[in-house]
């Protein structure tokens, strides 16, 4: 995305402040009163400063495209719920041909998003809304993982997290010596303190998580990647080989691709070949969280094998 689009242009213009959309534009121009705003060529550049601190989704649409007009409530009862963690620009690509003409927009609605002032493509055409959901999760981890970690208040100043939520209360002991391992790349010092927290309370899910993460981290460490692709592809049957190309699936983020593999390997093996196979799953399943829609289906496919 960041080779095919270019905002160079817009980054310099005069801040004309953003429009909340259907409103008048705010009085001064670092303010932003509204989580949903009509954005121009010129106003553009205050979106990719707030950028830095907020994901901004950037809704590309006309006003005679049909499906845009069945996407854009959808993207604003999403970004509401979302409280401020994400604000939403519209650009009506009629209006606004120089950022039409910067993001490419040859098909709408056509949906991407800015972090740190970066464009990531989302999607384009009308999707349903629980992908939007989905598509704004991913977005979120996105966004953490690269410190854009902000949020806005009802009336839309920019606000640090620490401002916006409450101090976290602090972490039990083992959660906190395992953390501090972690920063410290020393993943079984960390496995053992969760492994610990676990024979206290066999009730702490947070333990649990951790524990599943610091053993991925730990079997991904030092891994080659085309290595292990190479020596998954030449045995395909093969356990060893095809768990570690899962696990870098899983932490690479193509999660239905690491459940995939083990899925199709778990369908070729003999039955009593299978429970290792069986017990990875359901490792990565509770890596990612019993509720998400790609862990529900490959359970679904899990269950239909086995019986």
């Amino acid at each position: 995305m960041r080779g095919a689009v270019d905002l160079s242009s817009l980054r310099n213009r005069p801040q004309t402040p953003a429009a909340p959309a259907g409103g008048a534009p705010p009085s001064a121009p670092t303010a932003v009163n509204s989580l949903v705003m009509d954005v121009t060529d010129d106003s553009f550049a205050q979106i990719l400063e707030l950028s830095r601190t907020v994901p901004v989704v950037v809704d590309l649409w006309a006003e005679w495209c049909g499906p845009c007009k069945q996407l854009s409530p959808v993207l604003e009862k999403v970004v509401a719920e979302l409280g401020g963690r994400v604000v939403l620009a519209k650009v009506d690509v009629d209006a606004n041909p120089q950022l039409s003409q910067a993001f490419r927009a040859q098909s709408i609605p056509m949906v991407v998003a800015l972090l740190a002032g970066q464009p990531v493509p989302l999607f384009t055409g009308a999707v349903p809304e629980q992908q939007v959901r989905e598509v704004f999760a991913q977005l979120l981890q996105m966004a953490a993982q690269n410190g854009v970690t902000g949020t806005v208040d009802v009336t839309g100043e920019a606000a640090p997290d620490e401002a916006a939520e409450p101090a976290e209360p602090e972490l039990p002991p083992l959660h906190a010596e395992a953390f501090d391992a972690i920063e410290a790349g020393d993943y079984a010092r960390a496995a053992t303190a969760y492994e610990q927290a676990l024979a206290e309370n066999p009730r702490d899910e947070d333990a649990r998580a951790g524990l599943g993460q610091v053993r991925l981290l730990a079997r991904v460490q030092g891994l080659d990647l085309q290595a292990v692709r190479a020596a998954a592809a030449a045995a395909p049957l093969d356990q060893e080989a095809q768990f570690a190309a899962a696990d870098l699936d899983l932490a690479g983020g193509h999660v239905e691709d690491a459940f995939g593999r083990l899925l199709d390997l778990f369908a070729a093996l003999p039955n009593d070949e299978r429970a290792p196979v069986r017990e990875r799953l359901v490792e990565l399943f509770g890596l990612i969280g019993d509720s998400d829609p790609r862990v529900l289906r490959a359970r679904g496919r899990l269950t239909s094998l086995l019986f």
